[in-house]
């Protein structure tokens, strides 16, 4: 078995399905894989109509079921940056390197390879396979695959997202709330800088008013908050504007977030956020009124909430016996599915350190637990009757 995961890792690994570029050719090749297997899928695509995501299932139709899901893009590269090119799977020392043998083509081969023997038994339960596009930039697959599945069905039992925990089960995370927002001010001469409106001393103001924010959240964190750091966070990821160092800059973009571990501290940010925004617009339409500050949204996924008695903590319980449950700080699209009303679970192989990382490798002993596990979850839940 893990001879035909590395075979489909490697066809994996070799479509540079980067973040927001197309990933019609990995689909296909899905697509191409499960159909004759009898697989039911359904295909939901990108406005745009260049990415889409995928849902199969096998076994009986109807509500419950087990979904693996992985997302099937992956972050750039810098190929200078990699000892062995990023899009070929390299073997040596007990690891498969490339980009994505962690984050997470590594999972999405090991259920592949797993589908020809879950469509040999006879599955009481459904097993769905849910592959999502753009998870590595703002989220923006995995809501239109839960619109559908709401929409019209089935409405699964629980989920298994495959990203990369060491095989350790993560049952809560912060969630991954991105924004970008665009100061637009007026050139100028910078000698005359009363006369001109800056786009980038407005969008420096405006950090600084994050910041605050962000140093504010740790005194707003309960007291038994388990994750590290304990409270939520802000980052100001990207700052660019301006055109030459003697002129005011007409235009600035900041490239924002926070990680929120509870709703009241996303309200307060944001409130927050909208006020200063009001206060330093007002300032800038003084000299050009027809400056303006707007922010787009370009994802507000809720963590994962960690839920006793969950049904995806209990299942993971069922595979792997007793296991210690943890939480973690970056964001999955297990927040997206528990929102929908599908239980969710965070489990895969691979190591999260290294991924996003040049020389992104996996184990090949994690490979080999994860097909364990995957076989016992054939073998032992889904052909036993509820």
């Amino acid at each position: 078995m893990l001879d035909d995961t590395l075979k489909i890792l490697d066809d994996l690994i070799a479509f540079e399905s980067v973040a927001l570029t197309p990933n019609l050719d990995l689909i296909d090749y899905v697509v191409n894989y499960l159909e004759p297997l009898g697989a039911r899928l359904t295909l939901t695509h990108s406005p745009d109509q260049t990415k889409a995501n995928l849902f199969a299932t096998l076994g009986p139709e109807g509500n419950g079921g087990i979904v693996l899901s992985g997302h099937s893009d992956v972050v750039p590269v810098d190929p200078a940056d990699w000892a062995t090119p990023p899009f070929t799977t390299d073997y040596r020392q007990g690891r498969v390197y490339g980009r994505g043998t962690a984050d997470m083509k590594g999972f999405i081969a090991c259920v592949l390879a797993m589908a020809p023997r879950y469509a040999a038994l006879d599955l009481k339960r459904p097993l769905h396979i849910a592959l999502t596009f753009d998870e590595e930039d703002g989220f923006h697959g995995a809501p239109i695959l839960l619109e559908e599945l709401v929409r019209n069905g089935p409405t699964p039992a629980a989920v298994i997202i495959g990203e990369p925990t060491g095989l350790r089960v993560v049952g809560a995370h912060k969630g991954c709330f991105e924004y970008t927002t665009t100061f637009t001010g007026m050139n100028g001469h910078s000698s005359l800088p009363d006369q001109a409106v800056s786009a980038v001393h407005y969008a420096v103001r405006f950090v600084a008013r994050l910041l605050e924010l962000g140093a504010a959240l740790p005194a707003l964190a309960p007291t038994d908050s388990p994750y590290n750091p304990p409270s939520s966070t802000v980052n100001a990821g990207v700052i660019s504007g301006g055109i030459a160092r003697c002129t005011v800059a007409g235009d600035c973009v900041v490239e924002w977030e926070m990680r929120p571990i509870q709703d009241s501290d996303a309200d307060f940010v944001r409130a927050e956020l909208a006020a200063t925004t009001e206060s330093l617009m007002a300032e800038m339409r003084q000299v050009c009124p027809e400056a303006s500050i707007e922010t787009e949204t370009v994802c507000e996924v809720r963590g994962l909430a960690l839920v006793e008695g969950s049904p995806a903590l209990s299942l993971m319980g069922e595979l792997l016996g007793e296991s210690p449950v943890e939480v973690v700080s970056y964001g999955t699209e297990a927040g997206l599915y528990q929102t929908a009303g599908v239980p969710a679970v965070v489990w895969g192989p691979g190591d999260i350190e290294v991924a996003h990382k040049p020389d992104e490798s996996v184990a090949l002993s994690d490979l080999e637990a994860c097909l364990e596990a995957l076989e016992k979850l054939g073998l032992d839940i889904l052909t036993k009757t509820l």
